[in-house]
């Protein structure tokens, strides 16, 4: 089978897809991802076949500090997503999706890009999971005025694959189908881990300093990762900071997590059982952490309350580790939606 694997960039976009790519690799499909320039290095050292798109243009990101929620909301889905990403992708996907023909598109939910060309020519199409589902129906609402109407009734009705657990995120769509991708850790419980992601840099030094103030001081080893290279100033002498740690080798070593509430981090830490604080700062983060405070499974916190927060963590999610760890691999989730 021919799988051409479709994202908009970024590590929490991309990395929901490389499960599939692997394991459909591993069981012997042709696989191509088609990524935009910023995902080059990434795609150039892992095992897959790919193509870049163009890139979009980043330059509304600048002014996303002035915006309320909701108008980063109408600029990130809207805009971001549903325009510019799609005009910078649709040339290249329209293309292998006649010179490479697959018989499946898989895309992760926020690009539309191929799901636009694999619904004009009538190829099955997919998608996975970046954040949860509620929260991707309604960017899907926001990003539909500047979709074409018939895609985005496709994509209401097309199959959805998420490794969020079911009690923590009922999902409107109607064919959705659970995995589970994380990797089995078990925490020697030696440091709290510190991270937001690797696009909260660009936003400004703000959350790293309250974190670097918030545990100033205290009896406890620190591992925070900034996703970029950055002068933060002095750091206290119980913290070591590093640009980029893989996230199972830092939940291995982690008895607490502080992070923005990126879907990524947030299940890997859940699946390992490890105590959450969450300091979300845009987008689907706040949805991230309403719904983990909601069941008890983490506290929310701002840089004036996060010091206190790391001193009286919540107890791990047994419960919800349990759900992650009992659902399905990727390729029998693929399975099941076809």
């Amino acid at each position: 089978m021919r799988v051409l694997i479709a994202s908009t960039g970024g590590h929490g976009h991309f990395g929901p897809l490389l499960p599939f790519a692997d394991a459909l690799a591993d069981r012997g499909d042709d696989v191509l991802l088609a990524v935009p320039p910023e995902l080059e290095a990434t795609v150039a050292a892992g095992r897959h076949a790919y193509r870049l798109g163009a890139a979009a243009p980043r330059e509304i990101w600048a002014r996303v500090s002035e915006l309320s929620l909701q108008e980063q909301s109408i600029l990130g889905n809207r805009e971001w997503f549903g325009r510019l990403c799609v005009e910078a992708m649709l040339p290249t996907v329209e293309a292998l999706c006649d010179d490479f023909a697959p018989d499946l598109v898989l895309h992760e939910a926020a690009e539309y890009a191929s799901a636009i060309a694999a619904h004009r020519r009538g190829i099955e199409h997919i998608q996975v999971a970046v954040s949860q589902a509620e929260v991707e129906w309604g960017s899907l609402d926001i990003a539909a005025p500047v979709l074409p109407a018939d895609v985005v009734a496709a994509l209401r009705a097309s199959p959805y694959a998420s490794h969020f657990p079911a009690s923590l995120d009922p999902s409107p769509y109607p064919h959705t189908h659970r995995y589970n991708d994380a990797p089995a850790v078990a925490s020697s419980r030696e440091l709290v881990y510190v991270t937001f992601g690797t696009t909260a840099a660009g936003l400004g030094y703000e959350p790293y300093r309250a974190a670097l103030d918030a545990v100033a001081g205290l009896d406890v080893e620190v591992l925070m990762t900034t996703g970029a290279d950055l002068d933060l100033g002095d750091v206290p002498a119980n913290v070591r900071v590093e640009r980029w740690v893989p996230q199972p080798e830092a939940l291995a070593r982690a008895s607490l997590v502080v992070c923005h509430g990126g879907s990524g981090t947030v299940l890997g830490a859940l699946a390992a059982a490890i105590p959450l604080i969450v300091m979300p700062m845009f987008d689907d983060q706040f949805a991230n952490a309403r719904a983990l405070e909601a069941v008890g499974a983490a506290v929310v916190a701002e840089p004036a309350t996060l010091r206190a927060a790391i001193l009286a963590p919540p107890p791990p999610a047994h419960d919800l580790a349990r759900e992650l760890r009992a659902a399905p691999p990727p390729l029998t989730a693929l399975r099941r939606a076809r």
